[in-house]
């Protein structure tokens, strides 16, 4: 007579506090089997016991036994699994947030070396001068009106345009003097490349020329071209150029450009093309012209000064290197005090 006893366990199921942490757990006890048949019956005790926890996050080890009894012997293994899940951020955010910071930074440290490459003091200052030539057309308060304003600056963007080119084709010729005279410049410096520097100085040009002849003043478009010209002859390193090695050539180019060249074309500009009238020079103008012709010649001595070790070295035989960095400031202060007294 074959007789069979079944003994099982309910589910038992824990949830520990402060963990996140579920699991089930299967519990089989004891199933026992016995036969007889005329001889001694013969017993098989199979204990089995099955964990099973599919996710748990906190690191403690999980030991699940088994035992298995048979034949008179006895063995024992213990058995430790860890399931670790662990949230990882995605690397590809991680790397597009990366990717656009640099590009931010990229363009920061861009525009800082451009906004220090066009010299923004000498931006500001030939701006001042423009502004200031073209309203000694002004005569009264009723010429003032909006297509003054429109006048000014159809005056200031292309001289702008000059002034950048003027500075950058200077730098870019100028690369090792400036390694030695002004090696914080952002050529000089690594911070923008030749090419960069090249392409920047085209671009001012032809912009500077376009907006010229879209506002068609043929003053302001004779300015450009004249200046642009002037200031190539003095910068590049050419058979008969370079004028910028001539004491005398460079300094009386910077006079002519300071005070006459421009003076002149911005106050006709506003005088026959913004305000239509016949050419007359007005007694503001006129004595804005005695004041550049003391300013100019001391801008074209005092721009020297610092850089009298790399040009010596480089043979630029300006007048700083040639009579000496004290010599040529005392003669800076004659002409300070000249236009001093027209302020």
């Amino acid at each position: 007579m074959a007789m069979a006893h079944l003994v099982s366990s309910p589910i038992v199921s824990s949830l520990s506090a402060g963990a996140n942490l579920w699991g089930r757990k299967l519990s089989f006890n004891t199933i026992y089997c016995e036969s007889s048949g005329g001889s001694k019956a013969s017993k098989h005790n199979v204990k089995a016991q099955i964990q099973y926890n599919p996710l748990r996050f906190q690191q403690s080890p999980f030991n699940n036994h088994y035992k298995n009894t048979e034949r008179g012997t006895y063995e024992e293994s213990n058995k430790s699994y860890v399931v670790k899940a662990v949230t990882v951020p995605s690397s590809e955010s991680e790397s597009e947030a990366s990717n656009s910071k640099n590009i931010v930074d990229s363009v920061k440290n861009f525009m800082a070396a451009v906004y220090q490459f066009i010299y923004p003091y000498a931006l500001y200052g030939q701006a001042t001068a423009t502004i200031s030539a073209s309203l000694t057309a002004v005569e009264k308060l009723s010429d003032i009106s909006p297509l003054v304003f429109i006048g000014l600056l159809q005056a200031v963007l292309p001289h702008s345009f000059m002034v950048l080119y003027a500075n950058g084709v200077n730098q870019v010729f100028d690369f090792e003097i400036d390694k030695i005279n002004k090696p914080y410049l952002p050529l000089a410096a690594g911070k923008l490349s030749f090419r960069t520097s090249a392409f920047i100085v085209a671009l001012a040009a032809i912009l500077g020329l376009g907006f010229n002849l879209m506002i068609g003043s043929p003053p302001l478009i004779w300015n450009f071209v004249v200046c642009v010209t002037l200031w190539t002859c003095y910068s590049v390193n050419l058979p008969f150029l370079r004028w910028k090695q001539y004491p005398v050539m460079a300094s009386l180019l910077i006079f002519v450009c300071g005070t006459f060249i421009n003076p002149i074309a911005y106050f006709l500009h506003m005088q026959t093309f913004v305000l239509k009238r016949p050419l007359v020079f007005t007694r503001s103008f006129i004595v804005f012209l005695l004041f550049m012709s003391f300013y100019s010649p001391g801008i074209a001595l005092a721009k020297d000064i610092p850089d009298v070790e790399g040009d010596i070295k480089h043979g630029v035989d300006s007048f700083a290197a040639r009579l000496g960095q004290k010599n040529v400031c005392f003669l800076n202060s004659i002409f300070s005090f000249g236009y001093l007294l027209f302020v």
